[in-house]
């Protein structure tokens, strides 16, 4: 009875102490606040308590946050203009479709001209590089297929989301006209979107302009700051996009709130999720999942993400228009060293320049966005990546002293865990080598200098190779070595799983490191339940561990003086001509062309609205052209001549340029010619004079950067395998002192023999561990059999003096058992 009235009082203490915790924080429930709040107005104190934190934040929380009249202060002053900037080159119909989809909902989601959201308003622009080509037989240069497609998709994507505004079979849809404008740089395509927000498509033509992607950046920029007065910088972003990126509006919020409410962030980025097929974006996907879930986390908590991806980043125009920013990020390469650090992930790169100048660069998880990952493995971003990361956390740790002082975010503290992390990085093709001389040495029971001997071979060949034969073909040959090496991982693996149930034990390094690295990913994937199914590409990335930090290491650093971009590249046709530049045009000329374009448009652009099957057609069928999804990438190649032949209307007209070139391409959105203002005009052809003038064709210029570049390879190279080498030759002499040099470990051992202790240790040595080897086995082999035999005799006389009837499994004692343990390589 007593029970039962301790039971029902502690029942009752509890309820009546959950439900004065629900009445003493029920007013929460009706708080107005706003979308993000700041910590000092949301909380009475910043501490919480570790032990009961839920209770802490409910009970800690202001009964009056805002009021209504603060919010309103706050929301107008809190308005922003976010200018969205993507580039474009050689993206397939489905990747244009992806990022134009995206801007489309955001201007659904956030109309021009609604009072009810007044919280940002957005401009898009694309930047579409090296859309210009020649056409025999035709004035002038028009835009390629590729340009060409991304008008038809604008006009389907217009007419979808009209249709879901409207109704579906309601009546015909009409695009509203759309202008087309000649500019300094090429050409520009303007579209009012459903909502009227506006979206730029820059066509940039390469001889009139700096092409790439870090050129395109920079004209994004001046172009958005450009009208932007002192006192709005603050309140101006930037949002930078890769052409295939695909996103919600609600993860631009995340990031608009992030910016907002703390002033010392210059950027933030979000979730980047690789979309594709097949086993290298499946590695990839893994890849970026541990990347975002503990490097970049790590990075922000401790102090700043060093890298905001150029695919999908918010950046503050306040911190872009700082001294030595932009001025510094659009300097032109000179040296060997600037073509690696400036060119080769200018993302990087930018955001070095942000962390210089004090800005805080931050990470939102919660901010997704999708973008088309390589599906080949011949087009893997780790030549650019790899390098282009290794220059600029030089440059980050070499001035570690005035960043700490500059930088609140960044301690010195946080550079020391940076210069850990790049010397791990480095030596991560040793480790690898170190790693599988472990699994010979499991497998094959060989001694561990000679295992190490056997581990290098292999990749030491690989790098011998790749200094005299092309890139195509090392990155073939490391293919066929990496499902070698996958064969292997898988082999080792489940031997040392094997091994654990034989011996039952997991005290060996080779199972805690395995079970640890099992752990640390689970764990990081149950807590983050929407991606758990990640785990599964897991055992994917574990089989590709030699191939990634090893193989393509290796790679990578070998044709570091390859500056070219890597990823959706089209080769030249053998012999094929470089194409003329257009001739000058006399105004009589362009007056008679004018004309001629006029009714040109006459006979060319009329829409075209027809039923068919009982229903309005919406969606114009668009030419697909079959290309694989990869990262969006700018690089001066050019396509094939029969390629464009195939691809290419044929022109009869030798007046017609690429104005009515598009309009007759665009039938169902009607273009109408238009002209810049005079004030616009002189910007551009004084950001071109001042920033983006076509590099000139200098080959002796062009010959020095190769050689410059190629003596760098050599260089940097050098320091990288020697560094490499003294790690595997410091292992390798640890080996062969290991009776002198192992760490002696007693071992416990439970001997149901009374007044017999068995005299054994464990030895641990740096490839084998606790695991021993076969020369430590030898070693013990005599105290094995001299164990064996006095155990024998020992319970031979114990079962002697024994009862008949004390036969029992507990009094029996397995002889063969205890010396199997003695023998293997683990005790139990």
């Amino acid at each position: 009875m007593s029970n039962i009235l301790d039971i029902g009082l502690l029942t009752g203490s509890a309820v009546s102490w959950w439900l004065g915790l629900v009445l003493a924080t029920v007013h929460l429930w009706y708080l107005k606040v706003l979308r993000i709040q700041r910590t000092q107005d949301l909380f009475t104190r910043r501490l919480y308590e570790g032990t009961f934190i839920e209770q802490s934040l409910l009970l800690n929380t202001r009964y009056d946050i805002q009021t209504k009249n603060r919010m309103k202060i706050s929301r107008a002053l809190d308005t922003v203009m976010v200018y969205l900037c993507a580039t474009m080159w050689h993206e397939n119909y489905d990747e244009m479709m992806n990022i134009i989809i995206s801007i489309f909902r955001l201007d659904k989601y956030r109309p021009k001209n609604n009072p009810k959201h007044i919280d940002f308003t957005f401009e898009a622009h694309i930047y579409f590089d090296d859309a210009f080509e020649n056409v025999e037989g035709s004035r002038g240069r028009h835009l390629n297929t590729y340009a060409q497609t991304l008008v038809e998709i604008l006009a389907e994507v217009y007419a979808i989301f009209t249709s879901i505004d409207q109704g579906f079979f309601k009546k015909s849809q009409n695009i509203p006209d759309q202008k087309i404008i000649t500019t300094p740089y090429g050409g520009r395509l303007v579209v009012t979107m459903p909502h009227g927000n506006i979206i730029t498509v820059h066509y940039k033509d390469k001889e009139l302009i700096r092409h790439k992607k870090r050129w395109s950046q920079k004209g994004e920029d001046e172009v958005s700051l450009r009208a932007q007065v002192e006192k709005e910088k603050r309140n101006t972003y930037l949002l930078a996009l890769d052409g295939d990126t695909d996103f919600q509006p609600a993860a631009v919020m995340l990031l608009i709130d992030r910016l907002k409410m703390y002033p010392c962030v210059g950027a933030a980025c979000g979730r980047i999720h690789p979309t594709g097929s097949g086993p290298a974006v499946w590695f990839q996907k893994f890849e970026y999942a541990i990347s975002h879930w503990l490097q970049k986390t790590a990075e922000h908590v401790i102090g700043c993400v060093l890298c905001s991806p150029g695919c999908f980043s918010l950046f503050r125009a306040e911190a872009l228009m700082d001294d030595n920013v932009m001025k510094k990020y659009s300097t032109k390469s000179t040296e060997a060293s600037n073509y690696i650090q400036y060119d080769q992930g200018e993302d990087r790169w930018l955001c070095t320049l942000l962390l210089k100048q004090g800005w805080r660069v931050e990470y939102n998880a919660a901010s997704d966005a999708y973008t088309n990952a390589p599906e080949d493995f011949k087009e893997s971003t780790t030549r650019r990546w790899g390098p282009s990361t290794m220059a600029n956390v030089v440059d980050l740790l070499g001035s570690t002293t005035v960043i700490s002082k500059k930088n609140p975010s960044i301690s010195k503290l946080f550079m020391f865990y940076q210069l850990i992390a790049f010397a791990s990085s480095i030596l991560a093709p040793a480790t690898i080598c170190l790693m599988i001389a472990g699994s010979f040495t499991f497998m094959l029971n060989l001694h561990g200098s000679d295992a190490l001997v056997l581990a290098v071979i292999p990749p030491l060949i690989y790098l011998i190779l790749c200094f005299y034969i092309k890139s195509d073909t090392q990155i073939t040959i490391a293919g066929i070595m990496s499902v070698i090496y996958a064969f292997l991982m898988l082999v080792v693996t489940m031997t040392i799983i094997g091994a654990m149930v034989r011996d039952k034990t997991i005290l060996t390094p080779s199972s805690l490191f395995v079970i640890a690295m099992a752990i640390i990913y689970i764990v990081t994937a149950i807590l983050h339940p929407q991606e758990i199914q990640l785990v599964f590409h897991g055992l994917l990335y574990i089989l590709c561990i030699p191939s990634a930090y090893l193989l393509l290491t290796i790679y990578s650093m070998v044709n570091m003086n390859n500056v070219s971009w890597g990823t959706r590249e089209t080769k030249p046709a053998a012999g094929a001509a470089k194409p003329e530049p257009a001739a000058k045009q006399t105004n009589v000329q362009k007056a008679k062309n004018t004309f001629q374009q006029y009714f040109s448009w006459c006979k060319c652009c009329k829409k075209s609205n027809q039923t068919s099957g009982g229903g309005v057609n919406l969606i114009p069928e668009s030419p697909q052209p079959e290309l694989q999804p990869q990262n969006s990438i700018v690089e001066d190649v050019r396509i094939p001549e029969e390629e464009q032949r195939q691809l290419e209307p044929v022109f009869d007209s030798p007046t017609q340029s690429w104005l009515t070139q598009l309009q007759s391409v665009s039938r169902d959105m009607k273009l109408e010619e238009d002209s810049l203002e005079k004030e616009e005009e002189s910007f551009w052809i004084e950001l071109q004079k001042k920033y983006l003038e076509p590099l000139l064709d200098d080959k002796e210029r062009q010959k020095k950067i190769v050689n410059d570049l190629r003596e760098l390879r050599n260089k940097i190279n050098f320091a990288f395998f020697i560094s490499n080498t003294l790690w595997l030759v410091a292992t390798f002499t640890l080996q062969l002192y290991e009776t002198t040099l192992s760490i002696q470990l007693p071992k416990i051992i439970y001997n149901p023999v009374p007044n017999y202790v068995l005299p054994q240790n464990l030895y641990s040595d740096p490839l084998c561990g606790l695991s021993g080897d076969r020369d430590h086995n030898l070693r013990h082999k005599n105290h094995t059999c001299q164990a064996k035999s006095s155990v024998s005799e020992t319970v031979s006389t114990s079962n002697y003096n024994h009862d008949s009837d004390s036969d029992s499994d507990s009094d029996v004692f397995d002889v063969d058992l205890y010396t199997r343990d003695q023998n293997g390589a683990t005790p139990v």
